[in-house]
């Protein structure tokens, strides 16, 4: 079952005569907390948009990690293509999984569900710079997306612990599936679309050796490079990787460095995805939730001494050119 769910609009949710940036001329950008997040309007999103709206898209983008677009109801995969590629170059929907086996990654409830912190892609060495998001159909209640800033979490640390991170480097890999409670279910108990789309997620082996604290290309800030697909920190016992990441992930989803968006039809969201986590929450039960996801290509991080993500296992360079 799809629904729509009546909200206020841009203009409408902004109560304060300063609600908007005005420093904007093309959109209307109002934030949507002052960590993270804003609301953009006065566009109709397509392919032929003019660069000056384009651009202060981008900007938008930049400043605020995650934007939102509502009423976007004309979009389909064709021109949500159209318009990604305005931003960046299309990667292919995942480096295992084939989507469509051109851009888009369907975001099904019915195969996976990504309920657990993570960055896009990160088990590979060119982490996608950008994502592009769409709902295509929601449950009746949750579903919810949730966004977190890595940059500001970085910012955050006590001085000591940012001396400890700054050297550091974690092995990410894709065996480390959104599914991180499979182990305490039956075997015979695990749903075979569910199963058949694991077995795609892994069928080829990726592991990357990325700094925790990575330098972003365009804004030159310093962000956590952590999430749901880190296996251990290089040079760390076990059971000190996992007290140190659970410090480090708790840093990062504190409340008031996070964003919650609920869905409607007609919506787009877009962040950065070098400079973010998210969360889809899966407090749907068994109604069916879809989302149509394209990424852009992005360069491989940068450590703070100017030192690059090696692969240790698999070739990535069939999902994206260098960004």
């Amino acid at each position: 079952m799809t629904i729509t769910t009546d909200r206020p609009t841009v203009t409408e949710s902004a109560n304060r005569p300063d609600a908007y940036d005005p420093s904007y001329s093309h959109i209307q950008v109002a934030k949507t907390g002052e960590l993270i997040g804003a609301r953009i309007g006065g566009v109709r999103l397509s392919g032929d948009l003019d660069d000056a709206v384009v651009a202060e898209i981008r900007r938008a983008l930049l400043e605020n990690k995650v934007i939102f677009f509502s009423g976007q109801d004309h979009l389909d995969d064709g021109i949500q293509h159209e318009f990604a590629s305005r931003l960046g170059t299309p990667t292919l929907p995942h480096p295992n999984v084939r989507g469509d086996g051109k851009s888009v990654l369907s975001i099904d409830s019915d195969y996976s569900k990504a309920n657990s912190w993570h960055t896009d892609v990160t088990f590979v060495d060119r982490i996608p710079a950008i994502s592009l998001l769409r709902a295509i159909t929601l449950p009746t209640h949750g579903g919810n997306t949730v966004w977190a800033n890595t940059v500001t979490a970085y910012e955050a640390l006590h001085p000591a612990v940012k001396a400890l991170v700054n050297q550091l480097w974690a092995v990410h890999t894709n065996l480390y599936d959104y599914a991180a409670d499979r182990d305490e279910k039956r075997i015979g108990g695990i749903d075979v679309k569910e199963q058949s789309y694991y077995d795609e997620f892994r069928k080829q082996a990726f592991e990357t050796e990325h700094p925790v604290v990575r330098v972003h290309p365009e804004t030159g800030e310093r962000s956590l490079l952590l999430g749901h697909f880190v296996k251990y920190f290089v040079g760390l016992k076990s059971a000190d990787s996992s007290d140190l990441f659970q410090l480090l992930q708790r840093q990062v989803t504190k409340l008031e460095n996070t964003v919650r968006w609920n869905w409607s039809l007609g919506d787009l969201a877009i962040w950065d995805n070098r400079a973010t986590q998210h969360y889809g929450v899966a407090d749907y039960g068994q109604q069916k939730r879809v989302l149509h996801r394209i990424t852009l290509a992005g360069d491989v991080p940068v450590s703070i001494d100017g030192v690059t993500s090696t692969p240790r296992k698999g070739d990535a360079s069939h999902f994206s050119d260098l960004g």
